[in-house]
């Protein structure tokens, strides 16, 4: 098999690249901030959950794929819509749960 026929099935497009590459560096991100700034004591959010940095990362991680593909479901092909809201609800999760 050639370079991109290991792949080929996947379908990828760029916004479905960028997307799994936000994931990566978002985790990536929260390991360095955890080894330079350990602890993130959890706190209590409006959900009535205890939450730590690294499950308010995975809550906005799981939110955002559910909202790109309902997205995808009901508008289609532009997904700059389902990024703001994405984003929204990233900045909703680390703010207030």
């Amino acid at each position: 098999m050639q370079g991109t026929d290991l792949i080929s099935w996947m379908a990828w497009t760029w916004p479905t690249a960028l997307f799994f590459i936000a994931i990566f560096a978002s985790i990536a991100a929260m390991g360095v901030w955890e080894y330079y700034a350990p602890g993130g004591a959890p706190r209590r959010g409006v959900f009535g959950l205890d939450t730590t940095r690294g499950d308010r990362l995975f809550i906005s991680i799981l939110g955002s794929c559910f909202i790109f593909l309902a997205w995808l479901g009901f508008y289609g092909a532009p997904l700059w819509g389902g990024l703001a809201i994405s984003l929204l609800w990233a900045f909703f999760v680390f703010r207030w749960v």
